[in-house]
């Protein structure tokens, strides 16, 4: 449907700290489940509200009582999963779960085989190792445009690279890339568990059900 470091967390809203809660004592819901996908745009915050001038969920979103399920960052875009049922969302998210995330990244340069097989055996980011990741070099995807553009230097190639993670944490895939030196110029999530954000344009969500290969 269409809209109608020292490492210090941010001050988080009221519907941040209340899905918070909802993870740390995960609920099945009073009523009937609820699961949306959404493509999140550019430059809009993974929660319903925020300071004056900010894009929220709520400017797309209208369904009460729903949570994300983990973050993307502002300038990250892609599938975002809510859900009104704690248990779901503590599958998703928690880290002994180990959901896959696939991300589509677009980097700065031309990583050698050797540098993304660092990623596949994990590196060592101020917060710990990285738990080893799935990573390929891959083309340009056919997606929608960002708004506004990357910047891009000419006389630098850039490279589209999918990477699957297992765990989550803060600018994760930002900071792994950097760490082997070349810099995330965009960053979608393209698939989490079973879903995908195939079929939907910036801004747009659907509900779906949960799928029978059920997420374990």
């Amino acid at each position: 449907m269409k809209p109608n470091t020292p490492f210090r967390q941010p001050q988080r809203a009221n519907n941040e700290r209340r899905a918070s809660r909802k993870i740390s004592n995960p609920k099945r819901p009073r009523g009937p489940q609820k699961i949306i996908l959404f493509n999140k745009p550019f430059n809009v915050l993974t929660q319903f509200s925020g300071e004056p001038g900010d894009k929220t969920l709520a400017d797309y979103i209208s369904i009460k009582d729903i949570y994300p399920a983990g973050r993307l960052d502002k300038d990250s875009e892609g599938l975002l999963v809510l859900t009104n049922d704690g248990i779901l969302q503590a599958r998703l998210t928690q880290p002994q779960s180990k959901q896959p995330k696939t991300y589509w990244v677009q980097v700065e340069g031309v990583p050698s085989d050797d540098d993304l097989e660092q990623l596949r055996k994990g590196v060592t980011l101020k917060d710990g190792l990285t738990l080893p990741a799935d990573i390929e070099r891959m083309e340009q995807p056919v997606i929608w445009d960002r708004t506004p553009p990357i910047r891009e230097r000419k006389n630098i190639p850039a490279t589209w690279l999918a990477l699957t993670l297992r765990e989550g944490r803060n600018r994760q895939v930002r900071r792994m890339t950097a760490h082997i030196g070349f810099p995330t110029l965009r960053l979608i999530r393209y698939k989490m568990a079973d879903w995908t954000v195939d079929d939907l344009a910036p801004g747009e969500w659907r509900e779906v059900t949960l799928p029978n290969t059920q997420i374990r």
